[in-house]
């Protein structure tokens, strides 16, 4: 049997009539679940660093290299945008860490169930706010 176009076009508007599916997903009307901002977060931070990790590796050499240049290291981080940077490495590495350890935790099996991740995904929230806020104190 020859496939013929008024065939064609019956099941094309078979598909696009059946299909239920969004057209235009918008990212920003979803509410995210606090597993996932975690989720989110933690790659967000693991990039922060990615960038960073060059700028810190260099204060770091700087500091090491003598007494002068660690003078000057320190006259450098007075200002704002060095002492922004080091905040932001920062953050985003404790970060990181309390995230990696809640991931690790649900990797032996602790607080595995939909409502122990929830609570759990919460707590890093908070804690990492309330430590950057901390961090932000004691760097500026």
């Amino acid at each position: 049997m020859p496939v013929t176009l008024s065939f064609l076009k019956l099941i094309l508007r078979i598909i696009i009539v059946t299909d239920k599916r969004p057209v235009n997903l918008d990212l920003r009307s979803l509410k995210y679940p606090p597993m996932a901002i975690v989720s989110i977060l933690h790659r967000i931070s693991g990039v922060v660093m990615f960038i960073l990790m060059p700028v810190m590796l260099c204060y770091l050499g700087q500091s090491l290299e003598s007494l002068a240049s660690f003078d000057a290291l320190q006259q450098h981080l007075m200002h704002s945008w060095s002492k922004l940077i080091v905040w932001g490495f920062c953050s985003a590495w404790v970060y990181h860490v309390m995230a990696g350890i809640r991931h690790m935790l649900m990797d032996i099996g602790v607080g595995e169930c939909v409502e122990a991740g929830r609570r759990s995904a919460v707590v890093v929230i908070v804690l990492a706010a309330i430590s950057t806020i901390l961090l932000g104190i004691w760097i500026w």
